[in-house]
């Protein structure tokens, strides 16, 4: 997997500083996240494993094969102690990162699992794919605690608010729900965000509660969930957006495109600060490193 690094200390123009390979992926490369500490990087893979790798020496620490098909998603607990992926095999799997050990293979799911959340306390996570449901489980235990049905098509993006008293998932039905999680009964309401015209690819809250989606139709929505208000309608993107990271800081938020650029807007304003191009395939992600120095995009070629 090809992926290109982008320093954004610098006010002004943004480059592209240079680009490393993690190679030995047998598959295209689906997804890709930082640990906490920005030390170890993941990455999921078509071939049914997730990759661990030293973020600063490329070297590949372990390869976790278990699942029967696609990875399509992977993610690591806020605390830094878990590994989450989900797959096209309709599980998902709970893995220990000290010992590389699989906790837990969570079942519900009746067809593709094509996103996984951690809540910020690292206790819950909730999943969602083509069943069109959304599920929230127990990480200690893996029990399936809330199954969270409304959507009217496949889930392919989700993400807990920074307090956890919501979720954000986003559908290929093109709305965004909000479910509110403070009720103690299994059943929990929604708040549903129209005006995207496409599916919705992705979806990132920042740390005070803003809430960026993606979609087929080329745009990102930048809305404040807490009075269902739209802040930002961006538009720049030649393809559908297929990944979406704020800054730490979150002045900036960084988009992939299906295409060999990355823009960088201006949370402010709306503005896109710059296009990003450097990669020699299409960007499958970007995210930010912890300390916010650097704005990561992984392409989905396959180095053998």
């Amino acid at each position: 997997m090809q992926r290109a690094l982008m320093n954004i200390k610098a006010p002004t123009k943004l480059a592209v500083g240079r680009v490393r390979f993690f190679g030995q992926h047998r598959g295209e490369v689906n997804c890709s996240a930082f640990s906490p500490d920005g030390q170890t990087l993941l990455t999921a893979s078509d071939d049914g494993c997730v990759y661990v790798w030293e973020t600063k020496s490329r070297r590949l620490l372990r390869r976790m094969a278990a699942h029967r098909g696609p990875v399509k998603f992977c993610r690591f607990s806020p605390d830094g102690r878990l590994i989450a992926s989900s797959s096209s095999d309709r599980t998902i799997r709970l893995w220990d990162v000290a010992r590389f050990k699989c906790l837990h293979v969570l079942k519900g799911h009746q067809r593709s699992v094509e996103t996984v959340s951690f809540s910020p306390d690292s206790k819950q996570l909730a999943s969602g794919g083509w069943d069109r449901r959304v599920i929230l489980w127990e990480v200690q235990s893996g029990h399936n605690v809330r199954l969270l049905v409304g959507h009217r098509d496949s889930v392919q993006s989700s993400d807990f608010s920074p307090n956890a008293d919501s979720l954000a998932t986003g559908s290929w039905d093109s709305t965004v729900h909000i479910w509110d999680l403070r009720g103690a009964t299994p059943a929990a309401s929604y708040q549903e965000l129209e005006g995207h015209t496409g599916n919705i690819s992705c979806l990132c809250y920042s740390a005070s509660g803003l809430l960026a989606s993606g979609s087929w139709d080329k745009t990102i929505r930048i809305w404040k969930p807490t009075t269902s208000s739209l802040l930002f309608q961006l538009k720049g993107h030649a393809t559908w957006v297929k990944s979406l990271a704020f800054s730490p800081d979150e002045l900036r938020l960084a988009s992939a495109g299906y295409s060999r650029t990355v823009k960088v807007w201006d949370c402010n304003t709306g503005e896109c600060l710059e296009t990003l191009k450097g990669l020699l395939d299409v960007a499958h992600a970007c995210v930010f490193t912890p300390d916010g120095k650097l704005l990561v995009s992984g392409a989905a070629d396959v180095t053998r």
